[in-house]
């Protein structure tokens, strides 16, 4: 039974044991509860801390957990949110873009989804494949560093933002620390950067397909996402100008390593064109450099970055540690140049002031520890044992699933589906046949070209349940594309 499943169900029964007891008795022990309900020390002790959150329990250290002496706070009267319909409705004079926020292509991929359903839609590594024991010396290590608790400097710790800069420039050297921002997060990193360089109301070209939480920061942000296709080397340069003329857009995002969704990687001849047709029109390119740590060991030798490519400050460069480690991990980084890196910096102070000093002074220590590159290597391997057995098992079972592009780095697979199939109705199918996977339209910002699903082999097991899910996506498809 998963960790998550069991923690609910045995707070459920505690809450009920709970009412038998007197304001004060004490409960059974922890030792008692685990050889009862036969569950970890950790799960009776994650139920415990539910309860005492709702002030069903309170907890004595050495003593143990007691009911509690006050009786549960009666239901509250349901109020009228009627009138919220009206406030978040109205449009201010000038407003062109709607006030909603779709933001169901992200919670796709943060859900967990219900017990014994086969993850293909999560954005992040299986608990397997992620460093806690070296996460967890690391941040035991962090915790004693002298001044580890107290307040950092707000553009981050010197040491991380050098570090960072050696990653983004290269060898080259052609950015310093002064360059860098430390972030909570790749998505913070990416709404800071919209929010920085575009104003309300205004254009921002996006990658079509492109990752759903670009297009939720982006309208979140006030803008409006318009779409440049992408192929299979990347997006179209020719078609970027188009939309730069057409539009007067001075913000461009771009995935150009292992795109998400299609994997794609920026072909060599198209990346100074790119960076060229944004500096003509007078345009930044912000950069997500998302997938960088998650190359495959079978992968040609990387690209730089674009942000070691641009002297002129043209490409906002973002990235994180989260993807390669754990969803936790909320560690990332803006570079920039110019005027840019101080507009940048004022609004992630306004929005976050900082990222916490212990996380950074963690994260400072694991890319420092000789487990940093092991860990890396061993999710190389991992990812393109992984990318096989999927790509083998959807080609053998799943053949009218058209697989165009096999990336040599990412965490995720985009297969199109048969014109005039019901994407939405084949993600339904495969969640009761008891695999949950990503259908195409969140990552379109217009009309989608054809029906998608993308896969992801990053968050299940192992190979072993990579052919399971694709069984019940069989399964799956028989219900549901025979009546296409």
């Amino acid at each position: 039974m998963q960790q998550r499943s069991s923690v609910a169900e045995l707070a459920e029964s505690l809450r009920k044991e709970v009412n038998r007891y007197s304001p004060g008795e004490k409960l059974p022990s922890s030792r008692a509860l685990v050889e009862r309900y036969r569950v970890s020390p950790v799960t009776v002790s994650r139920a415990l801390a539910a309860l005492t959150a709702e002030g069903l329990v309170t907890t004595r250290p050495g003593a143990g957990a007691f009911r509690a002496d006050r009786p549960r706070d009666p239901a509250p009267r349901p109020g009228d949110t009627s009138w919220q319909e009206v406030a978040l409705s109205v449009e201010t004079a000038g407003e062109s873009v709607p006030r909603s926020v779709d933001a169901s292509g992200v919670l796709a991929t943060l859900a967990a989804p219900p017990p014994g359903i086969l993850e293909f839609n999560s954005g992040y590594l299986h608990s397997s494949l992620q460093p806690e024991r070296a996460l967890a010396a690391a941040l035991a290590r962090a915790g004693r560093r002298p001044g580890a608790w107290g307040r950092p400097p707000v553009e981050g710790l010197p040491e991380l933002r050098a570090w960072f800069a050696r990653e983004i420039g290269g060898p080259a050297g052609v950015l310093g620390a002064a360059d860098v921002l430390v972030t909570a997060g790749g998505q913070s990193a990416l709404t800071c950067a919209l929010r920085a360089l575009a104003p309300p109301g205004a254009p921002v070209l996006v990658e079509s397909p492109t990752y759903p939480g670009i297009l939720a920061a982006a309208r979140a942000s006030g803008l409006r996402p318009v779409p440049v296709p992408v192929d299979a080397d990347g997006v179209r340069p020719d078609l970027l100008a188009e939309a730069l003329r057409a539009t007067g857009a001075r913000v461009v995002v771009c995935q150009p390593l292992f795109q998400n969704p299609t994997g794609a990687v920026l072909s060599a001849g198209r990346r100074r064109e790119v960076i060229g047709i944004a500096r003509e029109a007078g345009a930044f390119v912000v950069e997500d450099d998302f997938a960088r740590r998650l190359v495959h060991e079978d992968a040609p030798p990387l690209p730089a970055t674009l942000a070691a490519d641009d002297p002129d400050g043209v490409v906002v460069h973002v990235c994180s540690l989260t993807k390669a480690t754990s969803p936790s991990l909320r560690v990332g980084a803006l570079a920039a140049r110019g005027p840019a890196l101080e507009r940048l910096r004022a609004i992630q102070v306004v929005d976050s002031f900082f990222v916490p000093r212990p996380l950074q002074e963690a994260a400072l220590e694991f890319v420092g520890a000789p487990s940093w590159p092991r860990h890396l290597r061993g999710v190389a391997a991992e990812l393109h044992t992984r990318r096989e057995a999927l790509v083998a098992a959807v080609r053998r079972e799943l053949p009218e699933l058209e697989l165009r592009h096999v990336p040599p780095g990412g965490y995720h697979l985009w297969l199109r589906l048969p014109q005039g199939a019901d994407e939405t109705a084949l993600a339904s199918a495969a969640l009761r046949a008891g695999v949950a996977v990503a259908p195409g339209r969140p990552y379109f910002c217009a009309e989608p070209p054809a029906p998608h699903v993308r896969l992801s082999f990053a968050s299940v097991a192992g190979v072993g349940e990579l052919a399971e899910g694709v069984r019940r996506l069989r399964t799956a498809c028989d219900e549901v594309l025979a009546a296409a």
